[in-house]
């Protein structure tokens, strides 16, 4: 049966899409240090995969604006929060009309609550959205804060929810305070993170393989793809 492989090579997980003649699909999630070795790419996107056998390599932008453009609203954001960057793209008629790229600050990415969590040995089904909110636009000044608060008798899981809460404020500011924001990625399987955003507007999460819809966009795949996710 003869396969072909669409890559997103992020800095911690990877989105992999097969595309297998005659057979549905197959989507995988898995750590990024575990990409199939021998494996040649039709197409890959990310930070991670510019070392990889790839006929072709897109810019993360294009592929998040291509696989979103048939899911979302003429007129809506989309936002991809990864471990290491946050980006987001707007539509106006339906084609392109703005977008913004973070990468230097990783107090808005999905590294920093997997640290905190492993950290304190809290799971993500622990985090419950709450009213109060750290300001993370300084990472270290917000890790301080949660240690501080944890040192003086909050629990862990609380004081991860309040920075989870402020990680879904400067997503909504950092797109320009929209009434509608489609969200890419995991945090799109964060709870915490996504009733947070619905306090500022009406959050939707698209899922995690956004940017691998966009990869593929000229072929024919399957609308209900058979999941494969290893090693979450």
């Amino acid at each position: 049966m003869k396969s072909r492989f669409f890559l997103d090579a992020g800095t911690t997980w990877s989105k992999m899409l097969e595309v297998r003649e005659g057979a549905q699909d197959i989507y995988r999630v898995f750590p990024t240090s575990s990409v199939p070795e021998g494996l040649e790419f039709e197409k890959t996107t990310g930070h991670r995969a510019r070392t990889l056998n790839t006929r072709e390599h897109v810019n993360e932008i294009v592929a998040l604006a291509t696989g979103a453009q048939e899911r979302i609203g003429a007129n809506d954001i989309v936002i991809d929060l990864g471990s290491r960057d946050v980006k987001w793209v707007k539509f106006k008629d339906g084609k392109f009309s703005d977008m913004d790229w973070n990468t230097a600050c990783g107090s808005s990415t999905g590294a920093t609550v997997e640290m905190l969590l492993k950290f304190y040995n809290v799971k993500a089904g622990e985090l419950k959205a709450v009213n109060e909110k750290y300001s993370v636009t300084c990472g270290i000044f917000a890790l301080e804060k949660i240690m501080d608060d944890v040192s003086k008798g909050t629990r862990p899981a609380v004081a991860i929810s309040k920075f989870v809460h402020g990680l879904a404020f400067n997503a909504w500011n950092f797109t320009k305070n929209p009434k509608n924001l489609f969200i890419s990625g995991g945090f799109c399987e964060n709870k915490c993170f996504m009733d947070s955003l619905n306090k500022y507007c009406e959050a939707t999460p698209l899922g995690r393989f956004t940017l691998v819809y966009g990869l593929a966009a000229d072929l024919s795949t399957q609308q209900n793809p058979t999941f494969n996710i290893q090693a979450r």
